[in-house]
């Protein structure tokens, strides 16, 4: 398996965050990108212009239903790890991932579904210190992308 970190972005509403996942996930080393939904693909304007080419570096590949991805890389053997709060997610400074790993985020304002939160092993979330108990998608992303890789 040539690729051990994949990113699932589900429903994105904004074509901003996605272009900013993909120059994060370029810097980050992230093999592939799974847009899904409606998220916003590189042929729109507004991705490439945040994106600054990354997506030309980035391998991607658009799919209409996140859950068949997450079904068959976990076939795959990919640990599927969901960047959202839950009951059960653990502080990401406090958890060690395994490779492969696949890393759902979810949309900006109903985050990562329990449609696609059971097919998920496992929940991490980033300790929020101030009184808002969220991050924008592609700030959270990029914290999650390069912690993860700090911990190969």
């Amino acid at each position: 398996m040539k690729d051990n970190f994949i990113l699932v972005l589900p429903n994105i509403r904004s074509c901003h965050n996605v272009g900013a996942m993909f120059r994060t996930a370029d810097g980050a080393g992230v093999n592939k990108i799974y847009l899904t939904g409606y998220t916003p693909k590189p042929e729109d304007i507004k991705v490439t212009k945040v994106s600054l080419g990354a997506e030309k570096w980035v391998s991607w590949q658009y799919e209409k239903q996140a859950w068949r991805v997450l079904k068959q890389l976990k076939s795959e053997g990919y640990n599927i790890v969901a960047l959202e709060q839950t009951k059960n997610s653990v502080n990401i400074y406090k958890w060690k991932p395994k490779l492969p790993i696949v890393l759902v985020v979810g949309n900006e304002k109903t985050g990562v579904t329990k449609g696609l939160l059971k097919y998920c092993d496992e929940s991490i979330e980033i300790p929020m210190k101030g009184k808002k108990n969220s991050l924008n998608v592609s700030v959270a992303t990029g914290i999650a992308m390069y912690d993860i890789r700090s911990k190969e």
